[in-house]
């Protein structure tokens, strides 16, 4: 079975979310390159690096079985020759609870090569719990 190509690092990106999505492990290792200082951060996790450490991270998180509906905002993207620096909040329905959404500030970078563009880096934070009927503003700020 031959791994895609990804013709620019937006297209690594969205392979990234949909793999995420669906939790499909051999489509998330296809985004990834296979350089041993590849590094994964999740929110609130250790620094993982190489492919075998983060492949077991991934395994992990799927085997968990919480379906993960991803809301991309605030997208930005750099480019600079054979690098791109993509920074985004991942807003998260996790299905956990009806209503509730999870935000995760998100640095992924990526390396063109021979096979394309692949991930080489994804560094997430936790950020605010969103409530998604919260309409009512906050008296204060402290």
């Amino acid at each position: 079975m031959s791994e895609p190509y990804y013709v620019t690092s937006s297209d690594a990106e969205r392979a990234f979310y949909d793999a995420f999505q669906r939790a499909d492990l051999g489509d998330m290792m296809k985004i990834w390159s296979h350089e041993d200082s590849i590094i994964c951060i999740h929110p609130m996790g250790p620094r993982l690096g190489g492919r075998e450490a983060v492949e077991h991270s991934w395994r992990q998180i799927f085997a968990g079985g919480v379906p993960m509906r991803f809301e991309l905002t605030e997208v930005t993207c750099t480019v600079d020759g054979d690098l791109a620096v993509h920074s985004v909040y991942e807003n998260i329905d996790h299905g956990t609870q009806p209503g509730q959404r999870s935000q995760v500030l998100a640095t992924n970078i990526y390396k063109s090569g021979e096979r394309g563009w692949r991930m080489i880096v994804h560094h997430a934070s936790p950020g605010a719990s969103i409530q998604a009927h919260d309409s009512e503003p906050h008296a204060t700020l402290h």
